[in-house]
């Protein structure tokens, strides 16, 4: 039994955190887990409301599970606040996965911030240097980095800081940037490794930052090598936005159910 643990935050209309998480590790036939950050009031319009779950209770979660379950891979999503990030990092430097995926959430689709501000120091500090891969879009990156980015030349400057900042390897999402092809950036082991394809278009975007990261967590859990749980994962999230369909009212989530098919 393949087997992958989210420490993130919860989405209760199920498009992205844990609720995404899990369906995606579903998708990709791993057994999921999940250790919960945060409570949200949220759904595809905006986050309303947030609430911390107490840091020793995260660590409690945390332990319960790789005290008892060996986990193939595990990722973190949305973490909220310095302290939860601190016994994160604390827990699984004592109890070690295979591999570490860090989604460094700062802000939800509909632009509400999910990452406090004296959090972010404590993210890089004390979880890049645990984790196997980091992955940053371009205002994440840009925040992390302090300084602007506007082209693929930035994206790789951008994840040579980063790296330079303590993680094993990075991958920037382009997204973000205009044009008809969409380019993710992976630097590993000292080289990079451009991944692109056609943009789709479309307003279903809502926890595709999620499905990514938890994908390629699922992917290594399964033991494949880092360039190829990123272009699976990559693949899955393509197929999850081709397939999506209308949910709410608001930025819709990909098709988490079609992706895995």
């Amino acid at each position: 039994m393949f087997t992958a643990l989210t420490i993130a935050g919860s989405d209760p209309s199920g498009g992205a955190g844990v609720q995404g998480d899990l369906k995606t590790f579903h998708a990709h036939g791993v057994y999921g887990m999940a250790v919960l950050t945060a409570l949200t009031a949220q759904n595809t319009r905006g986050v309303t409301g947030v609430h911390d779950v107490p840091a020793p209770f995260v660590a409690k979660q945390i332990e319960a599970v790789l005290t008892d379950i060996a986990v193939g891979a595990a990722k973190t999503g949305m973490l909220s606040a310095a302290d939860t990030v601190e016994v994160v990092a604390s827990v699984l430097s004592r109890l070690r996965v295979p591999h570490l995926v860090v989604d460094p959430v700062m802000v939800a689709t509909s632009g509400d911030a999910l990452l406090r501000d004296d959090a972010v120091a404590v993210l890089v500090e004390r979880l890049f240097p645990l984790a196997t891969l980091v992955t940053p879009n371009l205002p994440e990156a840009e925040r992390l980095t302090e300084m602007k980015i506007l082209s693929p030349a930035d994206m790789r400057r951008a994840a040579a800081r980063l790296r330079e900042r303590g993680a094993k390897a990075v991958l920037v999402k382009g997204g973000h940037l205009p044009g008809d092809q969409v380019i993710d950036l992976l630097y590993a082991e000292g080289a990079f490794h451009e991944f692109s394809g056609r943009r789709i278009r479309t307003e279903h975007t809502h926890g595709t930052g999620c499905a990514l990261s938890a994908g390629i967590a699922a992917q290594l859990a399964r033991g494949a090598d880092l360039m190829e749980a990123v272009g699976r994962s990559r693949a899955f999230v393509r197929r999850g936005l081709e397939r999506a369909i209308a949910l709410g009212r608001g930025a819709s989530p990909l098709n988490h159910l079609a992706a895995g098919g």
